[in-house]
């Protein structure tokens, strides 16, 4: 009894412990980093959290995954507001935007409440939060911004403002490479896809973002320096014309999380295959194909003869924008698999295994039996597949999935990349399917991309180690969060 009561006398004078509030833009590709952050401040910097969220993307699947964290982690969901008024078809980018900025007023007086209810010492936003950083500062705590991204992708945000002033060509037209500090030289065409037309309304809001982003008082970055060791060093030293970068990452959804239900029948099927053995095949949560590129897909993994796992999804016909599906990527109204060739199913059922819309990623790239992925490069999957150790073939959609596979084939080393062909020139065949599938599988050069993956395994794990550069970059923030909230 009395060392029970010298505890709480001691809890008592600590007082409450240290809280932050973290916004997410709409979708699971950012709420799910951002929860997994909230997860890390609480297990191992003793942090209560709120994760907030917007009304547009509220739905039963996030309300679930949100309702799996720890019980410190609470959320909360800002109050829905008017997009009626934006032009049909505006861009996803325009939408997150403005969803963002007129969620501001909201937004204040939720964290006004927490502030005092909780010791509230800071407040984060992701990407497309730099407008409600204004809201920290009314509530008087320091405003971070938590980029999901990597510091390819930071950088060209961080000097976008420069490069819209100085050339007014379109960057699909520039005569070389965009070269930004430390990192990767990109094609103009694989630059960030908003950016490839300079009077849309998304391009406007990406340069907003980029000279915002110097409101921040530091910006998070979910990467780690062994993947872009040139960009890291860059950005890592201090310059006065922009905020603190902190590469915090790998920050992905544990191998373990909802394990105890997969009614994909994924894993009971990867069980039965060999050891290294299955290509995984899948373009996230928003990524879908158009009906022609899904049928070489089929043709091109049946011609490779090698194993594979395809979370296949309804193909989008409907315009030049593949991630469509964004808001509400986890439904389809269609039975996917019936857009496959007719009787891929019965000709592959001894090496493939098709399953609809999703599939228990981390726990697939964990696998014995998984060897490769067949990525469409978004940031998330590319952490998970590093942080298994499995290479990747590269096939990107939209947003900066370009960039990304610029930087994985020719920089980080991680990732082949077939040849787009076809009449208009836009697409993947399946001969040249089955060719990289094949290389990667069981050619010099995907054994090259294993062996580097490994490596970026053993560093993204022993980075997250106490001791190690992430884990350490984020005890320097959670530090100076306490140092600036005063004695607790």
């Amino acid at each position: 009894m009395c060392c029970g009561e010298t505890e709480a006398t001691a809890a008592a004078a600590r007082g409450p412990p240290p809280h932050v509030a973290l916004l997410s833009s709409p979708g699971m590709g950012h709420v799910a980093p951002l929860a997994e952050l909230a997860r890390r401040l609480h297990d191992a910097h003793g942090f209560t959290v709120t994760v907030l969220t917007y009304a547009s993307s509220d739905s039963a699947a996030q309300r679930a995954f949100l309702a799996s964290l720890p019980p410190a982690v609470g959320a909360a969901s800002l109050p829905a507001v008017p997009l009626g008024d934006l032009p049909a078809g505006a861009a996803i980018e325009t939408l997150l935007s403005v969803e963002a900025q007129r969620s501001v007023p909201a937004l204040t007086a939720v964290l006004a409440g927490l502030k005092s209810t909780t010791n509230l010492v800071a407040f984060v936003a992701d990407l497309f939060g730099a407008d409600t950083l204004r809201a920290a500062r009314d509530a008087g705590v320091p405003g971070y911004l938590f980029f999901p991204s990597n510091l390819l992708m930071l950088s060209l945000m961080l000097h976008l403002p420069r490069l819209d002033a100085e050339d007014a060509a379109e960057f699909r037209d520039l005569p070389g490479p965009v070269r930004l500090p430390g990192c990767v030289p990109v094609p103009g065409a694989d630059i960030l896809q908003p950016l490839q037309d300079r009077a849309s309304d998304a391009y406007r809001w990406m340069v907003h973002h980029g000279e915002r982003y110097r409101d921040a008082a530091g910006i998070l970055v979910n990467t780690f320096d062994a993947v872009e060791p040139g960009a890291a060093a860059v950005l890592r030293q201090p310059e006065p014309w922009r905020p603190p970068v902190y590469p915090i990452g790998p920050v992905t959804r544990q191998a373990t999380d909802g394990a105890a239900a997969d009614a994909t029948g994924c894993i009971d099927w990867l069980d039965a295959q060999p050891e290294r053995s299955v290509l995984f095949v899948s373009f996230g949560s928003g990524g879908a194909l158009s009906t022609a590129q899904t049928r070489e897909l089929a043709r091109g993994l049946e011609l490779s003869g090698h194993r594979f796992l395809w979370v296949v999804r309804s193909p989008s016909d409907g315009g030049a924008n593949p991630g469509e599906s964004y808001y509400d990527g986890s439904r389809s109204k269609d039975d996917p698999r019936r857009f496959l060739p007719p009787g891929f199913a019965e000709r592959t059922k001894a090496l493939g295994h098709v399953v609809p819309s999703w599939a228990p990623q981390t726990r697939v790239l964990a696998h014995r039996a998984t060897k490769a992925m067949l990525t469409h490069c978004g940031w998330n999957s590319v952490l998970e597949s590093l942080a298994a150790g499995v290479p990747m073939i590269a096939w990107p959609l939209y947003a900066e999935q370009r960039e990304n596979a610029v930087m994985l084939c020719e920089e980080t080393k991680v990732a082949l990349r077939p040849e787009v062909g076809g009449a208009d020139g836009c697409l993947i065949l399946a001969g040249d399917i089955a060719e990289v599938v094949k290389e990667m599988m069981d050619g010099e050069k995907g054994e090259a991309a294993r062996a580097k993956v490994a490596e970026l395994k053993a560093a993204a794990a022993s980075g997250l180690e106490p001791g190690g550069a992430s884990y350490e970059t984020l005890a320097k923030v959670v530090s100076d969060w306490k140092a600036a909230s005063g004695p607790s």
